[in-house]
């Protein structure tokens, strides 16, 4: 299998082009971490079993509402509850972190599932300016973000130990890695993960496109600059190792539900959820019953109209010919669907309605 089949994904079914799945691992009021982290597994099963082609799982800090402030910890254990499904961060916030400690995080995940893992970078800190401090500790919160392209690099040569001769790094090595496959008697595969690019604008998009690495557009939060993001991405395009030809996946809020009322609700409750987290609130995501007695302001009723705009929401059928317009506006080859519920029974029962409106197959 070369580096574009693991990136590459099959349209199933009589979907348009491959599904995918962004978990942010949701804790709904009234739960717990671990009842949102046993969801994530049974989603990654279903997901395996229902033809979904990989399942990510997304870098958030200081997050009530959200239980993946550790994506590498997560991968690792859905890899030992799934056997084909492909791994990977929707993603990492490279600034957030040293890139020697990613590579050994994803030379490790690697080794646990040979061939499955991905691995999404972003540039921002995936939480508030006083959280990234505190990550990184440093008080220059944008250094990161600046300095992304040249951390990008250097993260590429630990994954490929690579670094050039009389560079101060090397002598390292991150391991389980390439090193290990050329020491004497050395077994070990030098596979390493794919890397992606992650974005909400035209930064990651061009870096992308003139790297000629796949690219993945956060329109589930950025809708309006999906289009020119990814006109950007493939205008700079350039064929590389990774990619003859660009690939670009967009992650997408969809909830069907049996009832399409129910999924009103939900969104509703999305929509409340987003309000405190935008206004220095962030807490567990809210049931419908506290969003439909919360009382929007008008500021926060034009913003709530906007967010939950760009949801797919409502009967199975209903979700299925949004995506497809969807994909077809944006020629996107890939929709990764990330699901906003309460209640971890009704994102797997989106997942199982969208999958059976696309014929994909049955458990």
């Amino acid at each position: 299998m070369t580096a574009e089949d693991e990136i590459r994904g099959p349209a199933r079914g009589t979907a348009p082009v491959a599904l995918s799945v962004l978990d942010l691992v949701t804790v709904g009021a009234g739960s717990t971490a671990g009842d949102a982290l046993r969801t994530s597994v049974a989603l990654a099963r279903l997901a395996e079993a229902r033809g979904y082609h990989r399942y990510w799982v997304a870098e958030h800090h200081s997050m009530p509402g959200v239980a993946s402030s550790s994506p590498a910890v997560i991968l690792a254990h859905l890899a030992a509850h799934t056997d084909r499904i492909r791994l990977g961060s929707g993603g990492v916030m490279l600034p957030n972190h040293a890139p020697l400690v990613i590579a050994e995080q994803f030379g490790t995940l690697e080794a646990m599932a040979p061939g499955r893992i991905d691995l999404g970078l972003g540039r921002a800190p995936g939480t508030d300016g006083a959280t990234a401090a505190a990550l990184r500790r440093s008080a220059t919160l944008h250094e990161g973000a600046d300095d992304f392209p040249e951390q990008l690099a250097e993260l590429v040569r630990f994954l490929d130990d690579d670094f050039p001769d009389g560079h101060p790094y090397g002598r390292i090595h991150a391991v389980p890695g390439p090193v290990q496959a050329t020491s004497p008697g050395g077994v070990q595969s030098p596979h390493r993960p794919p890397v992606w690019l992650l974005g909400s604008s035209g930064f990651s998009a061009q870096l992308a496109g003139l790297l000629g690495l796949p690219f993945a557009f956060a329109h589930h939060f950025s809708a309006r600059n999906t289009i020119p993001a990814l006109d950007l991405y493939r205008e700079n395009f350039r064929p590389s190792a990774v990619l003859d030809a660009p690939y670009a996946l967009i992650g997408v809020s969809a909830l069907a539900t049996d009832d399409e009322k129910e999924a009103g609700r939900q969104v509703r409750a999305a929509g409340l959820n987003m309000v405190r987290l935008r206004t220095g609130r962030p807490g567990l995501f809210p049931s419908p019953q506290d969003a439909e007695s919360y009382q929007f302001n008008e500021m926060e009723r034009d913003f709530v109209g906007s967010w939950t705009a760009n949801i797919v929401h409502g009967g199975a059928e209903e979700v299925r010919a949004g995506l497809d317009e969807l994909q077809k506006r944006t020629g996107a080859d890939e929709l990764m669907l990330t699901s906003h519920a309460h209640r971890g029974e009704l994102r797997l029962r989106s997942y199982e309605l969208i999958a059976d409106a696309y014929g994909l197959p049955t458990a």
